[in-house]
């Protein structure tokens, strides 16, 4: 792997990428990719010309039974997610390819088991082309995404206190517990958990100078640049991380508490979540504390300190440094409220990476999202995310951000046809400074059926 190509001011993008200049209407209907618009209209019709809702209630009956004699309840569910997105040029998201339209299929089965009053075992697996929606995913693969035993340890009368092993979500925030599509307003994920940053997993930046050409920053970098090396870069969380550990959860009055340790960290790329335990780096440890003042409040705050490398053998590190001084620490507060037809999230995340030699570079990211149910079919959903960098010096003296400053506006209306069916729109407005396209757009439309 060639960790020098992100110094050149313009990595020389695989093919020519043209410039959209478009009008608006032409995310809705691309005339020139009409082979995803047809799919779309069949999945549509399918779903209105079939008594759906009777069919799919049918499915889910049978998938709910009882083995061993009633001691072990058994229930299979599943989700078709059919995606499609429209973006006027790539950025630094976990959304994007060397296409400007694409569709992204997706299928999930969820596995829950209770055995008896104790033990719960759960599992998701998911067919697709990449945990990610990109177009150079490649084909179809198969991935355990999710597996873990969970078992109550608390008495009657001393709060809920669980343990579970396995591989899972982590436990830090929020937006983890509403992440799957059907609980998600939204299509995509927030800022926080989907922003690239110029931090690389495959190789720590030597200097300043290159961690800002990784960056885009200096010089800044066109949309193929951009492209070219998404396949290095860490946000702060990646989406729900999920990773082998253990964990320990419960609840004691108004309190809610969760701790974890994982054999990767909040940032680790879907290609590590199945790294278990080794001595070649130490594990990350997560915490998130939780109050509820009333049933409609929750507030949050988490902690997360892991190492961010990868596995791979590193031979650039400055002399008296080792692998284990590549620190990510994370802190970070969220809290949720529900009224009536009124739903509300907000997250903000304060990150270190600690990068010896060069800098410790600083960034806190955010959003708030609010969801309103018009009616018991249709709702919408806004959110504002915004993400600021800290300093470094560069080789001329000039104190520099480390990475774009980046806000994006999100809108996501919902119509749900059936309890099992429904189809989400979103659009999402994007500002980067540095960048040489100041506005970008993106479009995303989801049909999602549940059993």
């Amino acid at each position: 792997m060639n960790f020098e190509a992100g110094t050149q001011a313009d990595p020389v993008p695989a093919r020519p990428r043209p410039t959209w200049r478009e009008p608006w209407l032409n995310y809705i209907l691309p005339v020139q990719r009409l082979r995803y618009a047809f799919a779309w209209l069949l999945a549509l019709t399918l779903v209105a010309a079939l008594p759906a809702q009777e069919v799919l209630e049918r499915l889910g009956e049978r998938l709910n039974f009882r083995v061993a004699g009633g001691a072990l309840s058994v229930r299979l569910s599943g989700s078709l997610e059919l995606e499609g997105y429209a973006v006027s040029e790539p950025v630094a998201d976990l959304v994007s390819g060397d296409e400007e339209r694409f569709f992204n299929p997706r299928f999930t089965l969820y596995l829950d088991a209770q055995a008896g009053a104790r033990g719960y075992l759960f599992a998701q697996v998911r067919l697709d082309r990449g945990f990610d929606a990109y177009t150079e995913g490649g084909g179809a693969e198969i991935r355990f995404d999710e597996y873990a035993l969970r078992l109550e340890l608390s008495q009657p009368g001393t709060g809920r206190l669980f343990m579970q092993a396995g591989k899972f979500a982590t436990v830090v925030g929020n937006w983890t517990k509403r992440h799957t599509a059907w609980e998600n307003p939204f299509i995509t994920a927030p800022l926080p958990y989907d922003n690239l940053t110029a931090v690389w997993d495959a190789a720590p930046a030597p200097d300043v100078d290159v961690l800002l050409a990784w960056a885009h920053v200096q010089p800044v970098g066109n949309a193929a640049a951009v492209l070219s090396d998404k396949h290095l870069r860490l946000p702060i969380v990646w989406g729900p991380a999920y990773g082998q550990g253990v964990a320990l959860a419960g609840r004691w009055g108004r309190l809610d508490y969760a701790g974890e340790i994982k054999a990767t960290n909040l940032s680790a790329r879907p290609e590590r979540w199945n790294q278990g335990f080794g001595g070649v780096e130490r594990p990350t440890v997560s915490a998130r504390v939780g109050w509820r003042p009333s049933p409609a409040w929750n507030l949050g705050f988490s902690c997360s300190r892991g190492e961010y490398l990868d596995r791979s053998p590193h031979s650039r590190f400055p002399a008296g440094i080792d692998r284990h001084d590549y620190r990510q620490t994370v802190i970070a507060h969220d809290l949720s409220y529900a009224w009536r037809k009124s739903q509300l999230w907000a997250e903000i995340y304060a990150a270190r990476f600690a990068m010896p030699g060069v800098a410790d570079l600083d960034t806190v990211a955010g959003y708030i999202e609010a969801k309103y149910r018009f009616t018991p079919r249709f709702s919408a959903a806004v959110r504002w995310n915004q993400q600021f960098f800290g300093r470094v010096t560069n080789s001329a003296g000039e104190s520099v951000r480390w990475g774009r400053q980046t806000w994006r506006l999100d809108v996501a209306p919902t119509w749900r046809f059936t309890t099992q069916t429904q189809i989400k729109l979103q659009y999402s407005l994007r500002h980067e400074a540095p960048a040489r396209a100041s506005l970008t757009e993106q479009f995303a439309v989801q049909l999602n059926v549940r059993f």
